[in-house]
């Protein structure tokens, strides 16, 4: 477990909080609160074997490839941390 801790505080730092001038403690919750959210719903870390869906998908849905046109991103942090979804 202390593996998997340090990998994940090392991401947070490396992906977030080394990138940003945090001004607070309420900025630090905003920040960590959206960096969680992101890691959770936003993809998918162990995999569920082989599929690689996030939490959130619909398991009898197969996704295909969407062309690059209707791809749709959603920002968090002002575009720090994206999230790729293709377009309904």
């Amino acid at each position: 477990m202390n593996a998997i801790a340090e990998r994940w505080i090392c991401s947070l730092r490396r992906e977030c909080t080394d990138r940003l001038l945090i001004t607070g403690r309420n900025h630090l919750g905003h920040v960590l609160e959206a960096y969680v959210d992101h890691c959770n719903a936003g993809r998918s870390r162990q995999g569920d074997g082989v599929g690689l869906r996030a939490s959130d998908d619909d398991p009898n849905v197969v996704p295909l490839p969407a062309p690059p046109d209707r791809i749709k991103r959603t920002r968090r942090l002002a575009g720090l941390l994206n999230d790729y979804l293709p377009a309904a």
